[in-house]
């Protein structure tokens, strides 16, 4: 596949120093949203290393992504103190609001819900991050105004039942 400059800009500019491997990945995303598997070669032959190499760096850290995620990314944190506070039951409800599973993308790639382990608000569980910002002590009513102000879902029609 053909790749736009900026992408052999970064691959190139980081394989010339030692260690570039990861901050090529991390630039690389946030360039293209996403690390297409047709871009793995062309960063192994940069870089020097084998393709499973780069495979195994993308698939090691939960933060790449292989495929595109939708407009909005949820992540819920499943660490044992936001577990023990409601989490899994928090997790459960997107999973009925959204109609996907966890680590998945809504039908209509509004959404992407997946999980984080540890969002640094343990004294504050359960947490979630909706579109790179934090929020704690989230229960079910208040997961679903977060996604309607950041319009990931449509508002409730179910008389706010939530």
């Amino acid at each position: 596949m053909t790749w736009p400059a900026q992408v052999h800009e970064i691959i190139e500019r980081n394989a010339a120093r030692p260690g570039g491997l990861l901050p090529a990945l991390h630039e690389l995303q946030e360039a293209i949203g996403h690390l297409p598997s047709g871009l793995v070669g062309d960063i192994a032959t940069a870089f020097n290393i084998s393709a499973a190499e780069v495979h195994g760096v993308i698939s090691f850290y939960p933060d790449f992504r292989s495929h595109p995620t939708g407009d909005h990314v949820l992540r819920i944190c499943r660490a044992e103190a936001c577990q023990s506070l409601g989490a899994d039951a928090l997790a459960a409800h997107a999973v009925r609001v959204l109609g996907c599973d966890v680590g998945a993308t809504t039908a209509d790639g509004r959404i992407t819900l997946e999980p984080v382990y540890c969002l640094g608000l343990c004294g504050q569980s359960p947490a979630i991050m909706l579109d790179d910002q934090l929020h704690a002590r989230v229960n079910p009513a208040r997961l679903d105004r977060l996604l309607q102000a950041a319009g990931a879902v449509e508002p409730a029609t179910d008389g706010g039942n939530s």
